[in-house]
């Protein structure tokens, strides 16, 4: 496995057998097919875990005996052969199992590159190790890694070091205490570590006592991505320590995990199902005249009532707007049928503040926070109704000899091929992708990428997905741009934009009316 292969860590079980199953051979085959058991029925994606010390340069020497650790008895007395370890391991990969392994020493790291596990693991107890994680780092294996008992700070320096390496990692939030109680599993250290990592993929390596299941279904949907947990099978002679699973409960875990999937759903907003669409419509109310209403007239909001229930075919309070006209007359008293009137929904005004709600959720998820001192220019070179077509928000945030915008595009938008006579401008793209085609060669920028263009240089930009990105530029001159559509040139400053200050909440329609004044005349200040 090379780094570059980029390893994926998402959705994965790691199961750790419990005690390196007891320094038993055939007890260690048993654990590997119990499992595979279970994994091959809920088809979900898992590994088997072993451990790994070099025990005569692990143990010191003068520790073998009567050490007053209780660990030392443990390890020794679990002690196989290294030709036992690779048949395991190659019993997991017979069965399908992805193999991890965690090592304790530099020696061990040696013998997991040897045998040709998957992946390797780092322990919390080690994750401070640094002549162990150098190791381990070199070793071109990917990494998980546990974080328990580490402060931030160790974990900043431990992801800083696997990035300056160049290592394919992933971290787990881990709790060192076995089992681990409630209230000191700390879950929302998982959305945390996701928020301060982006990018990284974040799991839960768990030991609560194996009948509880609910803390994997809290870890999902705090974004944990990979799921731990100790796993063993009992016999008449060996019984399972407190945080360690049988396969029958490991499978009541695994189906939590997926229960837990099912009702997290989709991250995306989804079209209503019909039921729910038919549940609310019978909670609708209707919308009804309270005078006689000639044909051609304006209905008024004075001259409605909004009362439940609603008729089918029946306007409704949701697609109520003030911009409706009779066809028909329509009587006092009765319901306002939706085919006896006109009820425009895509006036200029309302297209630009249907958009401004759409921008304002793409700032927002974009982390992007804004002041109150700022002005907003809607670019819309082919008409405002083709906004959502053409068009772009332009929030101008400072303009001196230097300048910054936040440019937002919608998906689906695009902008035409112009260039600046003066202006240079670098382009920063902080949330979403934006095809951008310069000179006449496109180039995708994701988050994070960088492109200057030059004066003179044509160029145009749009996006699958909308995005959020930032101009920095040179000073920004009115008249300054020029477009390869001859016909965007000929427009008027304000048949080409709607420029408001901040957001325009009060401004928009008069914007609008004076760019239809424009119309009428000439260019005067030359604005292209």
């Amino acid at each position: 496995m090379k780094i570059e292969d980029n390893f994926n860590f998402k959705n994965l079980f790691v199961l750790d057998m419990a005690n390196n199953h007891q320094g038993d051979f055939n007890h260690g085959l048993q654990i590997i097919k119990e499992c595979s058991n279970v994994v091959s029925r809920l088809q979900v994606r898992a590994a088997i875990k072993f451990q790994f010390r070099d025990l005569p340069t692990f143990v010191h020497v003068d520790q073998r005996e009567n050490s007053k650790n209780k660990h030392v008895p443990r390890f020794l007395s679990t002690r196989l052969p290294w030709s036992d370890y690779k048949k395991l391991k190659e019993a997991a990969t017979d069965q399908g199992l992805i193999t991890i392994c965690t090592p304790f020493d530099e020696e061990s790291v040696k013998k997991i590159v040897e045998m040709s596990f998957d992946v390797i693991k780092v322990a919390s107890c080690s994750a401070n190790d640094w002549p162990l994680l150098e190791e381990i780092a070199g070793a071109g294996l990917p990494i998980i890694a546990s974080t328990g008992g580490l402060s931030l700070e160790e974990i900043d320096r431990l992801v800083s070091f696997f990035e300056h390496r160049g290592c394919d990692f992933a971290l787990m939030h881990c709790v060192s205490i076995y089992p681990t109680p409630d209230h000191t599993c700390n879950l929302n250290n998982i959305s945390n570590l996701i928020e301060r990592y982006k990018g990284t993929v974040v799991g839960w390596s768990t030991h609560e006592p194996p009948s509880d299941t609910v803390q994997v279904g809290l870890a999902v949907a705090l974004g944990g991505q990979m799921f731990e947990r100790h796993v063993g099978v009992e016999t008449n002679s060996i019984k399972l320590n407190g945080y360690s699973s049988t396969p029958t409960q490991l499978e009541a875990w695994m189906n939590a995990y997926k229960r837990a999937k099912t009702i997290l759903g989709s991250r995306e907003r989804t079209e209503s199902l019909p039921e729910e669409k038919n549940a609310l419509d019978g909670l609708s109310r209707g919308v009804f005249t309270n005078k006689d209403i000639k044909s051609g007239e304006k209905v008024l909001r004075k001259d409605v009532t909004f009362a439940f229930p609603f008729s089918e075919g029946q306007l409704v309070t949701k697609d109520w707007n003030e911009e409706i006209v009779a066809k028909t007359n329509i009587k006092k008293g009765g319901p306002i049928w939706v085919d006896s009137i006109e009820a425009p929904s895509h006036t200029p005004e309302m297209v630009l503040k249907k958009a401004i709600h759409a921008v304002k959720a793409l700032i927002n998820k974009s982390g992007i926070i804004l002041n109150s001192n700022f002005t907003t220019e809607y670019s819309h070179h082919y008409g405002v109704n083709n906004f959502f077509e053409v068009g772009v928000v332009l929030i101008n945030v400072i303009n001196r000899e230097y300048a910054k915008k936040i440019l937002v595009q919608l998906a689906g938008q695009k902008h035409p091929a112009h260039y600046h006579k003066l202006k240079e401008e670098t382009f920063i793209v902080t949330w979403g992708t934006l095809n951008i085609f310069v000179d006449g060669k496109e180039r995708v920028l994701n988050p994070g990428d960088i492109l200057t263009v030059y004066p003179g240089v044509w160029h145009s930009f749009s996006t699958a997905t909308g995005c959020v990105f930032e101009e920095i530029s040179t000073t920004a001159f009115a008249g300054d741009s020029v477009y390869r559509d001859a016909d965007i040139n000929k427009l008027t400053p304000g048949e080409r934009k709607t420029n408001v200050d901040h957001w325009g909440r009060f401004q928009i329609k008069e914007q609008l009316i004076n760019a239809e004044e424009q119309k009428k005349q000439p260019d005067k200040d030359g604005d292209f």
